[in-house]
C-alpha cells in the first residue's frame, strides 16, 4: 500500500491508528477524511497525516489488512482473558494490609502512558494488598516488575536467609574460581533465572532517571560499564 502512517504516529494501535486502518478496511480512501480520525492528542498535524495516507490500496493489500486486524483483535481478546485469569488468581491471596486504612500513594508514572502490555486491571494496589509493601516506590521497579518477582521469589522473605543467598540465587554474584591461590575467573554464573532479568531490565529504565537511584546507576555505568551496573543495581 506504500502509506507511511507509522512515520506520524508512534502507536498504530492506538485510538488514532486504529480509527484510520478501519475506515481504510471500509472502504474510505480520501487522506483528508482519514486524517479526520485523528485524536487531539496526536502532535502531527491533518496534513502530514493526510500525506502519510496517500498510496496504492489495492484491493489484495486491504485483504491484508483486513486479516491482520482480525489477528490483532484475536490476540487483544486473548490478552484480556489473561489479565481476567491473573485478577481472579491474585485475588485468592489473602490481605496482609487494609487498603482502605492504609492506601497507597499516588503512582510515580501518573500522567505517563502505560506499557503496551499493561493489564487492564489495577495490579498495583493487588500487589500492595499480598505483600503489605509497595515495591513500585523503588525507581526502576514497575508493578509488572514486581509481579515477576513475586511470582518467581514468593512472599516468603525467610528463604533466603541473608541478602547474600539470594543474590547467589539470581546468579549475580561473582564467581570464584581460584586454582592454587590464584583467581582465574570472577564472572558470575550462567543461570536462567526470571528474576535476575527482570531486575536487569529495571536497570535500564534508570538510564534516564532523574532519582538518586538513576545518578547511581549513571555513575557506576561510567566506571564499570553497563553489565556490572545492572549487578549493583539488582544487589
Amino acid at each position: 500500500m506504500n502509506i507511511q502512517l507509522h512515520r506520524v504516529i508512534s502507536d498504530i494501535t492506538g485510538t488514532t491508528g486504529l480509527n484510520i486502518i478501519r475506515a481504510i478496511i471500509s472502504g474510505e480512501r480520501n487522506p483528508i477524511k482519514l486524517a479526520g480520525f485523528k485524536d487531539g492528542r496526536i502532535k502531527a498535524s491533518i496534513e502530514e497525516i493526510a500525506a502519510s495516507l496517500t498510496g496504492d490500496y489495492r484491493p489484495e493489500l486491504v485483504f491484508i489488512l483486513q486479516q491482520e486486524l482480525k489477528f490483532y483483535e484475536f490476540y487483544q481478546a486473548q490478552i484480556a482473558e489473561c489479565d481476567t485469569q491473573i485478577e481472579q488468581c491474585l485475588a485468592s491471596f489473602s490481605d496482609k494490609v487494609d487498603v482502605t486504612k492504609k492506601p497507597l500513594t499516588k503512582p510515580k508514572r501518573r500522567g505517563k502512558k502505560q506499557p503496551g502490555n499493561a493489564p487492564q486491571f489495577d495490579l498495583r494496589t493487588h500487589l500492595y494488598r499480598m505483600s503489605d509493601v509497595d515495591f513500585t516506590a523503588v525507581d526502576g521497579l514497575g508493578a509488572l516488575t514486581v509481579l515477576i518477582l513475586l511470582s518467581e521469589v514468593g512472599l516468603d522473605p525467610t528463604r533466603f536467609p541473608i541478602v547474600k543467598h539470594f543474590k547467589s540465587w539470581l546468579g549475580l554474584c561473582p564467581g570464584s574460581r581460584v586454582t592454587g591461590g590464584k583467581v582465574k575467573s570472577s564472572k558470575t554464573r550462567p543461570v536462567t533465572n526470571r528474576a535476575a532479568t527482570a531486575l536487569r531490565m529495571a536497570a535500564q529504565t534508570l538510564c534516564r532517571s532523574h532519582s538518586a537511584l538513576g545518578a547511581y546507576y549513571r555513575r557506576m555505568q561510567f566506571r564499570m560499564g553497563a553489565p556490572k551496573a545492572f549487578s549493583r543495581y539488582c544487589s
